[in-house]
């Protein structure tokens, strides 16, 4: 056990120039830090397996859950169950950091609802 940060956890680059930190990356459980900059974010898409909670760390973000929309900011969180299409961008004019905490882990476990 040991402690860690995004200076020096594995790090991945994912979409338009967004990043991603491993900060726990076990068989059962994934948390991960991530940098949406301005403008950028994922297409929708749902997990076959995985259950994810969004926790957002600084800035505000658009996360789309199927046919809703949410407007989260610092400090709000929300849950989205396994099968479930969504969609989380940054339309501020700030960069967005937020903490994905997945079980089972969502790297392998996606499908992709519309193209970027």
């Amino acid at each position: 056990m040991k402690p860690t940060s995004i200076s020096h956890a594995e790090h991945y680059v994912w979409g338009d120039a967004c990043d991603g930190w491993h900060l726990l990356k076990r068989d059962d459980l994934s948390v991960i830090q991530e940098r949406i900059p301005a403008g950028a974010g994922e297409v929708m898409h749902y997990h076959t397996s995985s259950r994810q909670f969004f926790y957002i760390l600084e800035g505000a973000a658009s996360l789309r859950i199927e046919d809703r929309a949410f407007q989260l900011q610092t400090g709000d969180s929300l849950e989205v169950p396994p099968r479930v299409p969504h969609q989380i961008r940054n339309d501020s004019i700030r960069d967005l950091a937020i903490l994905v905490i997945s079980m089972p882990p969502s790297h392998g476990d996606r499908v992709n609802v519309e193209t970027a």
